[in-house]
């Protein structure tokens, strides 16, 4: 067997043993854990919310992953990517396994990341003070609430799947309306789902459509049609970053990013570095209440921490700390590719679930056709010579360091002209 029908061979066997292994769905809660906290929060009373959730047992499928990584070929860099994908899946299984327990814990820090976890030079955290501080800043001057073309669930489920049928042509996904979400919205190759009994603006619709349909839904049916690498349609957890950093990134060159939701993702990661540290869940749940977020938005914030966890802290879900880094990651990715010209680097991301660091591992299997570029392209990210003028400019605006600079400084005088003989 030749190393080709070998990878085929295992990528049909990562497929198959991780079907059973998710994580989102499993540690989703019910609207009505919300509703039952807020009426004893509204009586003086607040009950923590009491979650069962089943027993899981992955030893069959964790078996079947050992084997994968111990048969890929890491010295090939699509050995490589199978194995680490195996491996992500295994941590995954471990992590349900051990759920409310410290395994839980060290598992999603592995997959996910901690606060205090450097960007650079800087943690996550210290990052997250500096997102809150600015908001801080334009809040005083700003009115960052946003009530405008305000429609419920299921009107906004319609809008989605329009724009959706409109993208895909070809292919239709379905959008549903689910009360047992801890998120606004999640996206899969088949079907968006929204939380019910929520509202949403004109906006965080336009926000839903190019960072849940446009990127996740996107990348995952391309990567569905990946005629070798079927894995590639996977959501597989070592992608997570690099997908909440590309479809956050994408509200960003949109326009439709908002000061509003980048203090929320700031806020989420200094709620999970407070939990991280012995905040139950009311002191976490005071901790969004103090920061200005109201009380539904609070207890779903609170909730996305705690899923899967221990209620009285400590051994926590850390995966919000990957959208701001994700975030950050992607935009310097994007900005070193098109300083290198490596045009097709940006497009690439979207041939399926993949890291940033796959891009570059997987150049030669890209090259030469092995893994097929995407069908479907966010409009933005089809569009190369628009998204290379804005990293482009985007990099060079970079070199001017604000804090020499003052706006007095933009008062310019005409200089008078030297004496002409």
């Amino acid at each position: 067997m030749d190393a080709t029908e070998q990878f085929v061979e295992l990528d049909k066997l990562l497929v198959a043993s991780s079907k059973s292994i998710k994580i989102l769905s499993v540690l989703g809660w019910s609207e009505q854990t919300c509703h039952d906290f807020l009426a004893g929060l509204k009586r003086g009373n607040p009950v923590l919310p009491n979650i069962t959730y089943p027993k899981f047992a992955y030893a069959e499928q964790k078996l079947v992953l050992q084997d994968i990584m111990n048969r890929s070929s890491r010295d090939h860099p699509v050995g490589w990517y199978i194995a680490e994908t195996a491996h992500s899946y295994y941590i995954a299984a471990q992590m349900l396994e051990g759920l409310g327990t410290a395994a839980f814990r060290e598992c999603s820090e592995a997959l996910y990341g901690r606060p205090d976890e450097h960007i650079g030079k800087l943690s996550n955290l210290a990052l997250a003070d500096d997102f809150i501080k600015i908001t801080d800043d334009f809040a005083a001057i700003l009115n960052l609430s946003d009530d405008s073309g305000i429609t419920g669930s299921f009107e906004t489920a319609e809008i989605i799947k329009t724009r959706s049928d409109a993208f895909f042509k070809d292919y239709k996904i379905s959008v549903i309306v689910e009360n047992e979400m801890s998120s606004k919205a999640a996206a899969g190759s088949e079907r968006v789902r929204l939380r019910g009994h929520s509202e949403f603006t004109a906006n965080e619709t336009e926000q839903l459509i190019q960072h849940e349909v446009f990127v996740h839904s996107a990348t995952m049916l391309n990567g569905r049609r990946q005629p070798w690498l079927k894995s590639m349609g996977l959501g597989s957890p070592r992608t997570t970053a690099t997908q909440e950093g590309l479809a956050t990134f994408a509200e960003l060159i949109t326009g439709t990013m908002d000061l509003g939701r980048l203090r929320r993702i700031a806020l989420r990661i200094k709620g999970i570095h407070h939990a991280l540290n012995g905040a139950d869940f009311m002191e976490t749940f005071r901790f969004f209440m103090d920061a200005g977020q109201p009380e539904r938005e609070s207890f779903q914030s609170t909730a996305r921490i705690f899923r899967g966890g221990d209620m009285n802290g400590k051994n926590v879900f850390t995966k919000d700390c990957v959208y701001l880094k994700g975030l950050l990651s992607v935009h310097t990715f994007l900005r070193k590719a098109i300083q290198e010209r490596k045009i097709d680097y940006p497009q690439r991301l979207f041939s399926g679930r993949m890291t940033i660091g796959d891009v570059v591992r997987l150049d030669e299997a890209f090259n030469d056709g092995w893994i097929a570029p995407g069908k479907y392209l966010a409009p933005w990210a089809a569009n190369q010579q628009g998204l290379a003028a804005y990293l482009c400019y985007n990099a060079f605006s970079n070199r001017l360091q604000l804090e020499e600079i003052r706006l007095e400084d933009f008062s310019y005088q005409i200089k008078d002209l030297a004496a002409v003989d």
